[in-house]
Order: C-alpha cells, then structure tokens, then sequence
C-alpha cells in the first residue's frame, strides 16, 4: 500500500468508495456521493490522500474547512473513507495519519469530524488516531426519516500554539 495526492484521475474510485459508504447508512447524512466537480470544489487541494495498491484506490481522506471567517482558518472537517474490501488492513490509520501529517505542516490547529454513534469502527480509528470525543449532538439531522445523533470528536495539533 502506497498513499498519493487524491488526483482527478483517482475520481472515480474514490466516488465509488463513497457511495458504498453512503449506502452503508453508517457514514453520512448524504444520499448519494457527490460529483467531481462538486467534490473538487468544496475539499482544500493540499489536503487529500489516497491509499492504494497499484493503480488500485483502497480509501481516501480529504478536509473542509468549517467557515469561512478568519477565526476559523485552522480549524477543518475530515472524511475517510475505507473500501469493505481493504478494512481492517490499517487502510484508515494511514489515511489518517497522512492527512493529519499534511495539516499539521499547514498549521492547522483543529481536525474534527462527526460519526454516527453506530459507527464504532470509525470511532475507534479515531480515538486511536489521538481524536477526543467532544460530545453527542443529539438528533441532529434527519437521515431516511430517522433522526440520528451525531459524535463530535477533534484532534488538536501538537505543533500548532
């Protein structure tokens, strides 16, 4: 396993990864994975890895940024995103380290997600990842009719003060 730049060339794997994982119905409140256009315009270009084998995509992380306002320039939201078939490989902690590697360089001072409480093998990954849970937003948002809570967990740098 080798992990790269997330590329245009990487796009249609990398949308495959994530509609498996919407359709999982663990992963997101989306219904369906983006465009690449749309992927590509709202993930930061300087932050987004994939992990593969050969010509292969296994996974991919890439970030947001929370807001736009100053105050918030250090702080992103995260996603990884794992193919069933290469979980439980130690696909998702390379992903992660990679990506928070990349932030870390880039002085940013917060990475945070939101995992649904089911989800317990992300939130693992995370804890060991060095992510906190910060709390439980309950009933959040509505997905296929049913509210669902929400875990935020974030990791702060420790090399950015």
């Amino acid at each position: 396993m080798s992990i790269a730049a997330l590329r245009p060339e990487h796009a249609e794997q990398v949308l495959a990864i994530y509609q498996l994982g919407v359709d999982e119905g663990n992963a997101t409140f989306e219904t369906t994975a983006p465009t690449w256009e749309v992927f590509d315009a709202v993930k930061l270009p300087a932050h987004r890895l994939v992990a593969l084998d050969g010509d292969r995509v296994l996974g991919w992380a890439a970030v947001v940024p929370v807001s736009d306002r100053c105050a918030y320039a250090g702080v992103v939201e995260h996603s990884v995103y794992v193919h069933p078939e290469a979980r439980g490989r130690g696909v998702g902690m390379t992903l992660l380290t990679g990506l928070l590697a990349s932030t870390d360089a880039a002085g940013i001072w917060t990475v945070q997600s939101g995992i649904f409480p089911e989800n317990t093998a992300s939130l693992s990954l995370h804890r060991r990842a060095g992510f906190r849970v910060v709390g439980t937003r309950e009933r959040i948002g509505r997905h296929h009719g049913t509210w669902r809570d929400v875990v935020l967990v974030e990791r702060r740098s420790p090399t950015v003060i």
